[in-house]
C-alpha cells in the first residue's frame, strides 16, 4: 500500500510536455523580447564606436569664467591693473671705499633720518685727519709769527748789536788816524796803514747792516710773506676738512625716514661707490636701499587707445590684490612724456593719497593694485556691473577685432568685444554678461562653429 501511494505521488511530480505548443519552441512574443534585445545592444555599440571615433577628431580646449565686475564707484572712465612703488627710493652708498665693520640695520626695519646705518673701518682715514690737523697748526703758528712781529727782546737784542758795532767802529777810527801819523813819520810800514783802513771799513759795514737789521725789526715782515703764509694755512685747513670728510663718511647715516627694502653688504665685505663689482666678493656699490612707505604711488601702463580719457590730477580709487576690500583715495601725479613704442603704451603714475588710512594694514612695493578712474564730474546713479574681466590668453584679433571664443553646448561661439581697460593679466571688456566660459587655450585653427571638448570634462 506504502509503495504505490509513493509511486502516484512520483508521478504527479512529472512535467507534462505534451501541453507545449509549436513541437518545443519559445512562444511568440519571448521572441520579439530576445530580438529587440541583441538589437539595442547592436545599436549602442554602434553609437559607441562612432561617437569615440568622432571625439577623437573634436580638439580639446582650456577654459576660464569671464567674470563681471561691480563697482560702487560712479563715474570710472577707466580701469587698469599696474604694480605699487615707492615714490622715491634711495640706495645709500658710501662715499669712501673700506671694509664693512660693523652694520645695525635689517630689512624691514623702519629707521629715522640721520640714524647710524653703517661703520666702516676708519684707521687710515683718522690718521690721516690727525695728520692734516698738525699741519694746520703749523701753518697756523708760522703766520701768526709773521703777523705779530719781532718780540720786544729780538728787538733789544738787535739795538745791542747795533751798539756794539758803532763802539767797535768808533775805536777803529780813533786806531787808523794813529796809524796814518806813524806811517807819516815812517814808524809804521803801510802795510800796518793798510790792514787799519781794511778794518775800519770793515766795521763800518757791519754797523750799517745791524742798522738795517734793526729798522726791520720795528717794520716786520713783508705783505706778500703774509700773504703767503695765509694761502698756506688755507690749503692745510682745506686738507683737513677733506680728511674730516673722508673720516666721516666711514659713517653711514640715513639720509630720510623710511623703511628698509633690501640689505645687500654683509661686514667684512668691502664697500665702495667707485668701482662695485657683480662677481662674488668684489666690493659692493651700495650698503642698503631705504623708501618711506608713507609715499607711495601705482605705476601703470595705460594702452594709447585708452589713454586720452585721462588728463593730469585725474581722481582715481585705488584697490588691491591683497585686500580687495580695502579702498584708497588716489590721484595721478605723473605722466610719461613718451610713449612705449614696443608696448603701445603709456606710463602714469598715480599718487596714494591716504596710504595709512587703514592702520591695520601697510601697503608694500610691487603689491598688484587696480586704479580706477573717476570722471571729473562723477554721476551718483553710476552703480552696476561695469564690465567683464577676461584673461589676456582668451582675447584674439580676427579681422581688426577683438573676439573672444566661448564654449557652449560642445561648440566654439565667437563673441566680438570693446576693450575697457587693461590690467596687468587680462582685460575689461563690454560684449559679455559675465559667467561665460571663455577659450584660453586652443588650436590656432579654431574658429566660430567648431565643435570643442573641455579638457578634463568626459
Amino acid at each position: 500500500m506504502a509503495i504505490d501511494t509513493k509511486h502516484e505521488d512520483l508521478q504527479s511530480l512529472r512535467i507534462d510536455r505534451s501541453q507545449r505548443d509549436n513541437g518545443g519552441e519559445p512562444p511568440a512574443w519571448a521572441r520579439r523580447y530576445i530580438i529587440v534585445g541583441i538589437a539595442v545592444v547592436v545599436l549602442l555599440g554602434l553609437i559607441t564606436v562612432a561617437y569615440r571615433a568622432f571625439s577623437a577628431n573634436v580638439p580639446q580646449v582650456e577654459v576660464a569664467r569671464a567674470a563681471a565686475e561691480s563697482s560702487d564707484v560712479g563715474g570710472t572712465v577707466l580701469s587698469a591693473t599696474g604694480y605699487i612703488v615707492a615714490h622715491h627710493t634711495i640706495n645709500v652708498n658710501s662715499k669712501v671705499t673700506g671694509r664693512l665693520a660693523w652694520i645695525g640695520v635689517e630689512k624691514g626695519d623702519k629707521v629715522k633720518e640721520g640714524q647710524v646705518l653703517v661703520r666702516l673701518e676708519d684707521q687710515e682715514f683718522r690718521a690721516a685727519y690727525e695728520q692734516a690737523e698738525g699741519a694746520v697748526a703749523n701753518a697756523r703758528s708760522y703766520l701768526e709769527e709773521l703777523q705779530h712781529g719781532s718780540r720786544p727782546e729780538e728787538i733789544q737784542q738787535a739795538q745791542h748789536n747795533l751798539d756794539e758795532a758803532r763802539a767797535t767802529l768808533v775805536n777803529d777810527k780813533l786806531t787808523l788816524d794813529r796809524t796814518k801819523e806813524l806811517a807819516s813819520a815812517g814808524v809804521v810800514s803801510r802795510q800796518q796803514l793798510d790792514d787799519a783802513t781794511a778794518k775800519f771799513e770793515a766795521d763800518q759795514q757791519r754797523v750799517n747792516s745791524l742798522q738795517k737789521a734793526f729798522e726791520l725789526t720795528h717794520i716786520g715782515p713783508r705783505q706778500e710773506e703774509i700773504a703767503r703764509a695765509q694761502g698756506a694755512l688755507v690749503q692745510a685747513q682745506g686738507q683737513l676738512d677733506y680728511a674730516k670728510s673722508q673720516l666721516d663718511a666711514t659713517i653711514i647715516r640715513a639720509p630720510v625716514t623710511g623703511t628698509i627694502l633690501d640689505r645687500t653688504a654683509e661686514k667684512g665685505e668691502l664697500i665702495t661707490a667707485q668701482f662695485a663689482s657683480g662677481s662674488a666678493g668684489g666690493p659692493q656699490g651700495s650698503v642698503v636701499s631705504l623708501a618711506d612707505l608713507n609715499d607711495l604711488q601705482v605705476e601703470l601702463d595705460i594702452a594709447q587707445a585708452d589713454f586720452a580719457r585721462l588728463s593730469p590730477a585725474q581722481k582715481a580709487k585705488v584697490t588691491t590684490d591683497t585686500y580687495p576690500d580695502k579702498e584708497y583715495d588716489g590721484e595721478i601725479a605723473q605722466i610719461s612724456p613718451e610713449a612705449n613704442r614696443q608696448k603701445a603704451t603709456v606710463q602714469v603714475k598715480v599718487q596714494v593719497l591716504n596710504p595709512d588710512k587703514y592702520p591695520e594694514i601697510q601697503l608694500r612695493p610691487e603689491m598688484n593694485a587696480t586704479v580706477k578712474f573717476l570722471a571729473n564730474e562723477t554721476r551718483k546713479d553710476a552703480k552696476g556691473p561695469q564690465g567683464v574681466f577676461v584673461p589676456a590668453t582668451a582675447i584674439r584679433d580676427r579681422d581688426g577685432k577683438k573676439i573672444v571664443l566661448i564654449a557652449f553646448n560642445g561648440k566654439a561661439v565667437a563673441r566680438e568685444i570693446h576693450m575697457l581697460g587693461q590690467r596687468s593679466d587680462g582685460a575689461l571688456v563690454d560684449g559679455l554678461v559675465g559667467g561665460e566660459s571663455v577659450i584660453t587655450s586652443a588650436p590656432a585653427t579654431l574658429k566660430d562653429g567648431d565643435r570643442v571638448k573641455i579638457k578634463g570634462q568626459s
